[in-house]
């Protein structure tokens, strides 16, 4: 599967191949289009009791996007997990050891798995991604047989499995945007949309680690 982040850059080199009022016109109808389908799902709620439908996407950002926390970044958006839209960055793994969450679990002291930069907002809280064939309790669905949570119990309990990194990964902080944000970023060509794919969010190879000198002093002390 094509990386989100090398399908970007190619897709930048065809654009600036393009000239003329014609992709002027089709750019212009893109980026009106985009916040009308990210939002297509919230507004959908509320026609069936309030309940938000499943709607997850990619975002990735633009190469010259001059925000340090996402540079370089592919977030994963989901709208159905909190009363605002709210999403992880899934390609910026830390220096920070997986075992740091529980000292007591000796078998994770062998692992080299980090935790993952998830944005900036609530830098020291932690939730993660997983795969499971049944819906767990304390969980919420963001893709067919992947789920999202922030249950402490339920993190240790897929720890403490054989494989405990098998379909998981473990973020600290996270993303978020105010009511009109991301719409308005997304129009201003900061972000391009990509189907939410699972291959994306576990890939054991993400292209942008976060440079020690640059790991946020908050993540030292979790």
């Amino acid at each position: 599967m094509t990386d989100p982040v090398v399908w970007w850059s190619r897709r930048e080199r065809s654009r600036k191949q393009l000239r003329g009022p014609r992709y002027s016109l089709l750019r212009d109808l893109t980026r009106a289009l985009y916040p009308f389908l990210l939002l297509l799902g919230i507004s959908w709620a509320t026609s069936a009791d309030d309940a938000k439908p499943l709607t997850t996407i990619i975002l990735v950002a633009r190469a010259e996007l001059p925000d340090s926390n996402f540079k370089d970044s592919v977030v994963l958006v989901m709208n159905n997990t909190a009363p605002a839209l709210v999403g992880v960055i899934i390609n910026r793994p830390t220096r920070i050891a997986v075992s740091r969450l529980f000292p007591d679990l000796e078998r994770l002291a062998q692992l080299n798995d980090k935790l993952y930069f998830g944005g900036p907002v609530e830098i020291t809280s932690v939730s993660f991604i997983f795969r499971a064939e049944t819906a767990p309790e304390h969980a919420t669905q963001v893709l067919d047989g992947v789920y999202v949570s922030t249950n402490r119990e339920l993190l240790r309990t897929l720890l403490e499995r054989d494989k405990p990194m098998q379909g998981l990964r473990i973020f600290i902080g996270h993303s978020g945007w105010a009511p009109g944000q991301l719409e308005a970023e997304i129009a201003r060509g900061d972000w391009t949309l990509a189907p939410a794919d699972t291959d994306v969010i576990f890939d054991p190879k993400p292209q942008h680690p976060w440079p020690e000198q640059e790991t946020p002093g908050a993540m030292h002390r979790i």
